[in-house]
């Protein structure tokens, strides 16, 4: 059997692995696709004979291992590329998707993480043969090739090829129609990346689609007036692509002149090739077409050239302010130094103050120095001098962001002085936008706890959601669906499999509302599942108010937040195999309601009920209550039932005045943190950065955001943030995540 050469792969296609795997060795092949995609060249062969252990192995097991182990045998060609696997068994999802991982498995999975492995169905049979043939023949005595050792006996060399397209140029194209016109851009670029734009406004009414090909169109014609022969042509229109490259058929005759005329130009070339490209990498083009689409231009008007230039800083910061007069802050000490005269029209006062200030100083040349207490001599500056002293010192090429003192000291050091330098360092400091965004995270409140009761049972509940619960319960369940009444702390719960808006819906109406009637407010987070027109349209059918706590904010609904956590402690400690803990759920929500609650000083049992629950062990050893209760008829029974009802609101009213101390102290207690910091309208704030969403600068994200500006500003401390742009926020924040922002 004569198998292929070897050919290196080429970066940007995929690899292709073959793999059989028989009872006592396995063999792979690793291939790659030409430049046609059709035919397939030989990258690597590998071949193994299992061990003893290996052989063991059920076959699906043996499989995972071959992968493995070809993986690590493979790895430089791997990492770079994405793989597709074609063996008769799809170990990726045996590895990934197993839900109880043993030792070996897990190992496997570890292995395998850092590759790109996708298993696809066979389609060609010489790889399969191949990989047949190699495990058949297997290596004993295997030996792996190290690319990086020169010396080492390969199969073939292949010379490096040069990029076939360093002198090709490439031009972008795009269209733009909107209410206010059409208009087309392009942008050529020559092989040493040099871009020439062009742009054009389109005065006659036309579709889409003729936008883009007249952008083309332009694109093409200015590539031929700039005699280039070797083209690449790229643009955002499926449609034009497709149909400039003969796989789309042209249908509509707007487009056949189109499709005909460029075609003729292209005969120009000689080499033209088309080729699609998402919008995004397409935005130098869209920005000419739109451009030119956004205003009207004179008959046989052209535009100017507009120069585009990238600003690092706001406008505002490239201001230098200088000293009155043009002066530099050491003139009158440098010219009394030099010939002893004061300023015009001076008091002896302050004649004196220039004479004791003037001591420290004098003249070498033209530049003034300053006398230092340890007799080091520091050269006196003027505001701009200062100014590029500090950006330099704060954040140059060497810059560390110190804080101002220690600039300051730095600068002395260096030998310079101005009168104002620590403070200007400092104002320099609290200005800076990266010192402002890195800096630690304000924890003191600012603003008072405000407390939140219920002022009748029933009338508010707070709505939240435990999951996803890994490992899955046995019936399939992953959420808990939690509720909690605010006055007696009466827990509510069910399992789902998944909580949609209309189990949400259906939960409130069989567990709330048909139990306890309807409630006044509810209180949920801002979950999709948990606001939607269905929830909207309960609400308002039984006249419920529905409330969002702020996002990403716990302590909003901190009720039910504290609900979660005791559940979750409970069924922690009840569950078996991990997979039972839906069966403990009813007996962790009695063990719960017959608990006395920190914050109300009863049971919410007794609350909701008016009387002590029976626990089962009160029955197998009967307690004084239960043997009193059994020697009474069943009038008198009721009777003292009656009596316990309406002895029921003596009993809520001291709950609520046990939970409105218990509330008072909690507040004392967080009070004494309160740092009072009051944002008004207008003020600019950064705002923290959110840990919830994921950030791709992970260690080097920023601990705030922004800058913001403040909208409207609540009593509470409540907030409504617009961007820059005037965009605002899509919900209000609490004024304890944002800071002020000094520009």
């Amino acid at each position: 059997m004569n198998p292929p050469v070897l050919m290196p792969p080429v970066p940007g296609r995929p690899l292709i692995l073959y793999m059989t795997i028989l009872d006592e060795s396995m063999g792979c092949m690793l291939g790659q696709h030409d430049e046609s995609g059709k035919k397939e060249r030989a990258v690597y062969y590998l071949s193994k004979k299992f061990t003893a252990c290996e052989m063991n192995y059920s076959l699906l097991e043996r499989t995972c291992c071959a992968l493995v182990w070809a993986s690590h045998h493979l790895r430089q060609y791997m990492l770079s590329h994405t793989t597709w696997l074609i063996s008769k068994m799809d170990p990726v999802k045996y590895i990934f998707e197993k839900p109880a991982l043993t030792g070996r498995i897990a190992r496997w999975q570890v292995l395998l993480s850092e590759f790109d492995i996708v298993y696809v169905t066979q389609k060609a049979i010489k790889g399969s043969a191949l990989a047949d043939y190699l495990a058949q023949q297997p290596l004993n005595d295997y030996q792996p090739m190290h690319p990086e050792f020169p010396d080492e006996d390969i199969m073939a060399l292949f010379e490096e090829k040069l990029d076939e397209d360093w002198d090709k140029w490439t031009v972008w194209f795009d269209g733009a129609s909107n209410v206010l016109g059409h208009g087309v851009g392009a942008v050529l670029v020559s092989p040493n990346n040099q871009c020439v734009p062009f742009t054009a406004r389109l005065g006659f009414d036309c579709t889409n689609n003729m936008a883009e090909y007249e952008a083309c169109a332009l694109a093409v014609q200015a590539a031929i007036d700039s005699n280039v022969k070797l083209l690449k042509v790229y643009g955002d229109s499926a449609l034009v692509i497709h149909q400039l490259r003969g796989e789309w058929e042209t249908r509509d005759p707007k487009l056949i002149p189109y499709k005909a005329y460029i075609k003729e130009l292209a005969k120009t070339f000689d080499e033209i090739s088309f080729h699609h490209v998402p919008r995004k990498e397409n935005q130098m083009a869209d920005a000419l077409a739109t451009l030119a689409s956004m205003f009207q231009l004179t008959p046989h008007g052209d535009l100017p050239y507009i120069e585009f230039w990238c600003r690092d800083k706001p406008a505002h910061c490239c201001q230098v302010e200088e000293e009155r007069g043009g002066k530099p802050w050491y003139f009158n000490i440098k010219q009394y130094v030099v010939s002893k005269e004061y300023p015009p029209e001076i008091a002896d006062n302050d004649k004196r103050t220039l004479r004791r200030l003037a001591a420290d100083f004098f003249m070498s040349g033209s530049i003034l120095y300053k006398r230092n207490h340890d007799m080091t001599l520091l050269r006196c500056v003027d505001a701009k001098e200062a100014n590029h002293m500090i950006e330099e010192v704060h954040e140059g090429s060497f810059g560390t962001h110190a804080n101002g003192h220690a600039m300051a000291r730095k600068i002395l050091r260096a030998g310079y002085y101005w009168l104002t330098m620590e403070s200007d360092c400092c104002v320099h400091v609290r200005k800076c936008h990266k010192c402002q965004a890195f800096t630690d995270n304000v924890n003191a409140p600012p603003h008072p706890l405000n407390v939140m009761s219920a002022p009748w049972p029933f009338s508010m509940w707070g709505i939240d959601v435990i999951g996803a619960i890994e490992p899955k319960a046995s019936n399939g369940h992953r959420f808990i669906l939690v509720a909690i009444d605010y006055f007696t702390k009466w827990v509510e719960a069910a399992s789902y499999t998944n909580v949609t808006r209309g189990v949400v819906v259906r939960f409130i109406k069989r567990e709330i509302i048909c139990r306890y009637g309807l409630p006044r407010k509810i209180i949920t987070d801002n979950g999709t599942n948990l606001n939607n027109k269905m929830m909207g349209e309960m609400c308002e059918e039984f006249k419920i108010q529905h409330h969002n706590s702020t996002p990403y904010r716990p302590k909003m609904n901190g009720a039910v937040e504290a609900a979660n956590k005791n559940i979750k402690k409970i069924i922690q400690k009840m569950t078996v195999s991990y997979k039972d803990w839906y069966e403990m759920l009813p007996f962790t929500l009695h063990g719960y309601r017959t608990s006395v609650g920190t914050s109300t000083g009863a049971m919410p049992f007794s609350l909701v009920y008016g009387m002590e629950v029976v626990l089962p062990f009160e029955v197998e050893v009967p307690s004084l209550r239960i043997l009193a209760e059994s020697g009474l008829k069943e009038s008198e029974w009721a009777q003292t039932r009656y009596d316990q009802l309406n002895l029921i609101e003596g009993k809520r009213l001291m709950a609520m005045s046990h939970g409105c101390l218990y509330q008072q102290r909690m507040k004392n207690a967080f009070d004494k943190k309160v740092c009072l910091r009051k944002f008004h309208e207008g003020d600019l704030v950064l705002k923290k950065m959110s840990h919830v969403v994921k950030d791709n600068r992970g260690k080097w994200a920023p601990n705030y955001e922004g800058p913001f500006v403040v909208k409207r500003a609540f009593s509470g401390g409540a907030l409504v943030l617009t961007n820059m742009d005037g965009e605002e926020l899509p919900s209000p924040v609490n004024s304890d995540v944002v800071k002020r922002y000094y520009a």
